[in-house]
């Protein structure tokens, strides 16, 4: 359940960022030319609310992928692994490596002088 919350959020954060990079101004380049004017009538106040914005849901996608991490151990992970183990078959450690070969001494053959 906490998996999938986690999932979901994730989801949200990221649409979010998206929209929250598409709508901030570049920094540099050829088109820092043209949005020139913006700075200049006063939205330096909303570039860094998006500046700050966009590092929050950054960290909060970070923390909410580790969350989501533990989540999917706890539910999938080491737990399950023992139960696996168990359910196998016991066979001794050679059995599983060597296999077992008969092998039988052929009378005809001459041996070597």
């Amino acid at each position: 359940m906490l998996y999938t919350i986690c999932i979901w959020l994730i989801l949200v954060a990221s649409v979010l960022i998206i929209l929250a990079v598409l709508v901030q101004n570049p920094k540099s380049g050829m088109a820092a030319n043209f949005g020139a004017a913006n700075s200049t009538i006063g939205v330096r106040g909303t570039a860094d609310f998006l500046e700050k914005f966009t590092w929050t849901m950054a960290i909060a996608i970070v923390a909410l992928s580790l969350l989501a991490t533990v989540a999917a151990g706890g539910a999938h992970g080491s737990s399950n692994i023992s139960k696996d183990l168990d359910r196998l078959p016991q066979q001794s450690s050679t059995q599983a490596i060597i296999p077992q070969v008969d092998i039988q001494a052929d009378e005809a053959a001459p041996a070597e002088e």
